[in-house]
């Protein structure tokens, strides 16, 4: 019965896309990234005005969904940081949670890295509040702050803060989806570098490319959010499930939820094998692809929308 119960859900869904394509707006992305990126002083972590400000920006397009929100605080070394936090279908005791951070490295204004994905999880959650698809468990957007040094990898990145409070109240995670870097991509003969020379041979050489990046063992989650990815998003999607030793493989939110034993999956541009501004005070909002970041965007809403169904 439960089978059947799945497909019921699957198809609802299938039958809503079919009749109206996913409306991914360009101009929202647009306008999303354009207020991440012109805050000044950047929104690093000694710049709590400015974070705090961004946060209060994502919790105000949060509250205009029909979602419950919340704003997990957080001391690290005195100061009070945030995640935000927008949840559907809070009544379910599953969830899946997919998730960006909005803090940057240094002064620069981290136009990729990380306000185009903080604008691809805004849109989801717009996708999510105007098409209304069925969803068959809680689905919680989480905006992360402090993922950026120094608190990079420690017990105080925003998104260990929020994983170690899901593990404490014994949450079951279905999967979470972490967007990283989602708006920079080139077309130019390669444009595109790799950890091992092993994955030259495997992958493209040309940068115009998404990647669904998961480790070892969580090879049918990767397939599963590539494979949705790929029936509604015009772009080619890409997947590797690798060892968590191969440089990058960690380096975003995702590794908060494998270190308390959840399963999840990073969606990115490949990051510094391909963008030459990351860290840079060039990641600015000009060098952003919006066409390709908007069909990042519709396939990642697919994909949160097919693993709530399942």
């Amino acid at each position: 019965m439960k089978f059947k119960h799945t497909l019921k859900y699957v198809d609802q869904n299938k039958e809503k896309m079919s009749q109206n394509p996913i409306p991914v707006n360009k101009d929202r992305l647009y306008a999303d990234v354009e207020k991440l990126t012109s805050i000044d002083p950047p929104r690093n972590y000694l710049n709590l005005e400015s974070l705090n400000a961004i946060a209060d920006y994502i919790h105000n397009e949060f509250k205009q969904w029909d979602c419950e929100t919340q704003v997990q605080e957080y001391l690290a070394d005195d100061n009070t940081y945030k995640n935000v936090i927008a949840s559907f279908n809070p009544e379910h005791t599953t969830r899946i949670v997919l998730g960006a951070h909005y803090d940057v490295c240094g002064e620069q204004p981290g136009a990729d890295d990380n306000a185009s994905a903080v604008a691809g999880l805004l849109e989801v959650g717009r996708l999510i509040h105007e098409l209304k698809p069925t969803l068959n468990c809680r689905v919680d957007l989480v905006a992360f702050s402090l993922e950026e040094p120094p608190y990079f990898q420690t017990p105080l990145q925003g998104s260990a803060i929020h994983a170690s409070s899901l593990a404490k109240a014994k949450v079951k995670l279905k999967a979470m989806i972490c967007l990283e870097m989602i708006g920079y991509f080139s077309d130019e003969p390669n444009s595109q570098q790799f950890p091992l020379p092993q994955l030259a041979d495997m992958y493209p050489s040309v940068g115009n490319f998404i990647v669904v990046v998961g480790q070892m063992g969580e090879e049918a989650l990767v397939q599963q959010v590539k494979t949705s990815m790929q029936q509604v998003a015009q772009i080619d999607v890409q997947s590797i499930a690798a060892p968590r030793s191969v440089t990058g493989i960690t380096f975003s939110d995702h590794a908060s939820y494998w270190d308390k034993g959840y399963p999840a999956v990073m969606i990115n541009n490949t990051s510094f094998y391909r963008n030459p501004n990351y860290h840079e005070v060039t990641d600015t909002i000009d060098t952003l692809d919006f066409d390709k970041m908007t069909e990042v965007v519709r396939g990642v809403y697919w994909a949160v929308v097919e693993l709530a169904a399942d």
